[in-house]
């Protein structure tokens, strides 16, 4: 089974802290952010996975993210291309057809991605998109009429829920990437209308790597939970 990580961003946001690497080679707990994801790929039986990359970038994915359990097959774009161009100039490198996981290269997260995979298959969709519940990154003050303040409440959770930038993608989804930009914008909202896109539900860890402050999240959550690091790592 094949995969897809879209690994081109370059980590302007995390300045100094992502130590001149890639945003998805930024390590975490004393792994590439990407290994964490090729790993949980592989526990869900994923045996080849396409690295999506920045052009000059392929042969350095190649080599940090080798012994893993998976052939990586880094393809780099001789332009940006964007998420939509990007996954679609990847999935010419598959071998084969039918469904495959896509992850965005800055996200983290314990999705059950067999669970997730069964609920594709199971809704015959084009494609299906892991969502989490959107927590407000501000508190929040409750007013009754008449605009007297009730309290407050800090960060709360709010009544939407929000793409995770996890992914799995049929052959129709693929065929229907724009060749340049964000599926986001084109062949998401498209096949929404056609009822061929499925969310599957995820109130578990999701952490997108954006900014010193998630990096710094990122750390103390795998520091709490050595288990969770990359168990098939090559020995360093």
């Amino acid at each position: 089974m094949e995969a897809i990580i879209l690994a081109g961003g370059q980590a302007t946001r995390l300045g100094d802290a992502a130590r001149g690497q890639p945003k998805a080679l930024v390590p975490i707990a004393g792994h590439p952010l990407a290994e964490y994801q090729v790993s949980q790929l592989v526990r869900a039986g994923v045996d080849r996975v396409i690295v999506s990359c920045a052009a000059g970038q392929s042969a350095l994915f190649e080599a940090k993210l080798s012994g893993l359990g998976a052939e990586i097959v880094a393809v780099a774009e001789t332009e940006p291309l964007g998420r939509g161009g990007g996954l679609r100039f990847a999935a010419q490198a598959r071998e084969g057809n039918g469904p495959v996981y896509a992850f965005n290269g800055d996200e983290l997260h314990d999705v059950d991605l067999r669970a997730f995979m069964d609920a594709h298959e199971r809704h015959d969709a084009a494609a299906t998109i892991v969502v989490a519940p959107l927590q407000s990154q501000f508190g929040v003050v409750e007013l009754e009429e008449g605009d007297r303040v009730t309290g407050f409440r800090e960060a709360p959770r709010l009544p939407h829920w929000v793409n995770a930038g996890v992914y799995v993608l049929d052959d129709e989804a693929l065929e229907r990437m724009p060749e340049r930009g964000d599926h986001e914008q084109s062949t998401f909202p498209e096949l929404a209308q056609e009822g061929k896109l499925y969310g599957f539900r995820h109130e578990g860890l999701w952490i997108t790597v954006n900014t010193p402050k998630d990096l710094e999240r990122a750390e103390q959550h795998y520091d709490a939970h050595p288990e969770l690091r990359p168990t098939l790592a090559r020995k360093r």
